[in-house]
């Protein structure tokens, strides 16, 4: 199989694992927990070959540089033809990945997981989160380890694309046709009166929403629009999708956000377009310089976490939520009184809760329905893994955070000098984090599918970046 194949292979089974991640949710309403599970093998065995490929891009990556090296009898230069050859070669392999270069602090949050199981609660079901855990992380490292920067950008797109679409054609079936609620397939709730949240779809396009999507839960299905609209508009921007169709899926995108109506992506919305500004505003200042827009930006957090504190009741108002944020309030009260009695080393990893055991079977019940998360990344952490569990989760999130800050304020280099134009598609990786650190104060996303793989892909990426020799496209 040559080069060009081999990648396109690559990239297609790229796309299948973001979806995934992205709609686990709908492989499991479609075919149960067992064809979920089948689709999860698919993924981890391409994963596993995905990256045992690097070994042999290795020694692609050195016959490159002999091929653009290799000079003709003449002149002891390399020829048009050794030229476009290497340049060939090189163009289609991700760059290689220096363990000794790999975010610690994935390794650090990892490891305590795993040894967690030796003081876990609940020693089964914290086996099988880290099983879990780990399984989904090798999914993110074979998309950041195997892909290029712009593969990464075009296979993320091309899968989040899929999902609105899906999710559209779903919708307008349910709406027109079928006319009434969808369950899951391969389910049975043993009872009539099913709570609005275990429904696959209430059928409420036509009425303006909220839709569910393939995803079934309009919080995610409103995050994967964000995230989307992210994606999108900076391929728009680097001019590496047709404008037309890049405009139309844009404004699906926006308006698969709106039918929604979540509130919790709405408040990731304004920090991506704080982040987006901030950004924006840095680029325009020399790196000496940038102390009043830091101060302006802490002063920013301050005032937001002000009026939060002082008119929480208006503001749930205004985004159409209870002064209770729908009941969370009493969720992050169970879930801090159980934190408190292991605070240091916590309850034991499980990651998303597993409702056949205990604390869990009973920790959060509102309405009938067992939530299995805490609503809040850092809370969750906290009960599971404890203080030291959420210092190392902060580093993992923060240090990434800051690596994308600076990829996306500072110009890129060749050489010594700073001259080269910023890139439009450097702002992915701060507006992704944005929308994701937003987002983990209502959810819990950030810890599983594609909230721990956006996390962890772009912590290798930034951090690959930091020794880049080139400037990211």
């Amino acid at each position: 199989m040559s080069a060009v194949q081999s990648r396109l292979v690559i990239r297609l089974f790229a796309t299948f694992v973001w979806f995934t991640v992205l709609a686990g949710q709908f492989w499991r309403n479609l075919g149960g927990w067992w064809g979920f599970g089948a689709i999860a093998l698919i993924v981890v065995v391409g994963s596993l070959i995905g990256l045992s490929t690097q070994r042999t891009n290795a020694r692609n990556r050195a016959a490159a540089r002999k091929l653009v090296n290799a000079g003709n009898a003449a002149n002891g230069t390399p020829t048009d033809r050794d030229i476009a050859r290497g340049n060939t070669y090189q163009a289609a392999l991700a760059p290689a990945l220096n363990w000794r270069k790999f975010p610690k602090t994935i390794t650090a949050f990892l490891l305590l997981a795993t040894l967690s199981i030796a003081w876990s609660y609940y020693p089964g079901a914290s086996a099988l989160g880290v099983a879990l855990q780990l399984i989904t992380t090798l999914a993110a490292l074979f998309l950041a380890v195997t892909l290029t920067w712009p593969e990464l950008l075009r296979t993320l797109g091309g899968a989040l694309r899929w999902v609105l679409a899906l999710s559209l054609v779903f919708e307008l079936f349910v709406a027109v046709v079928v006319q009434h609620e969808v369950l899951p397939f391969f389910v049975d709730y043993g009872t009539n009166d099913v709570p609005n949240a275990f429904y696959w779809s209430r059928g409420l396009l036509l009425a303006g929403g909220p839709i569910e999507g393939i995803v079934a839960n309009r919080n995610l299905l409103g995050f994967i629009a964000l995230t989307a609209i992210i994606v999108f508009a900076v391929q728009l921007r680097a001019h590496t999708v047709k404008r037309n169709a890049g405009l139309v899926w844009l404004a699906l995108a926006i308006g698969m956000l709106l039918l929604t109506r979540s509130a919790t992506v709405t408040v990731s919305l304004v920090a991506v377009v704080a982040a987006l500004l901030f950004a924006l505003w840095a680029r325009t200042v020399h790196d000496q310089h940038r102390r009043p827009l830091y101060a302006v930006a802490a002063a920013s957090v301050l005032a937001v976490a002000a009026a939060l504190a002082l008119f929480s009741g208006q503001l749930f108002g205004v985004l159409g939520r209870s002064d209770d944020l729908t009941g969370r309030f009493d969720i992050w009260g169970s879930v801090t009184h159980l934190a408190l009695e292991r605070p240091v080393f916590g309850w034991g990893w499980v990651s998303y809760w597993v409702p056949w055991v205990e604390p869990f079977n009973d920790l959060a019940v509102r309405n009938g329905v067992t939530y299995l998360q805490a609503h809040n990344v850092w809370l969750d952490v906290w009960l599971q893994l404890g203080v030291i569990g959420v210092i190392l989760f902060a580093a993992l999130v923060f240090s990434t955070l800051w690596r994308a800050w600076f990829l996306a304020v500072d110009r890129p280099r060749l050489g010594v000098k700073d001259t080269e134009p910023f890139a439009a598609s450097a702002l992915l990786p701060l507006l992704l984090l944005a929308a994701l650190i937003a987002q983990s104060i209502a959810e819990s996303r950030m810890l599983i599918e594609s909230g721990w793989v956006i996390l962890i892909v772009l912590a290798v990426v930034t951090k690959r970046q930091q020794h880049a020799p080139r400037p990211m496209p």
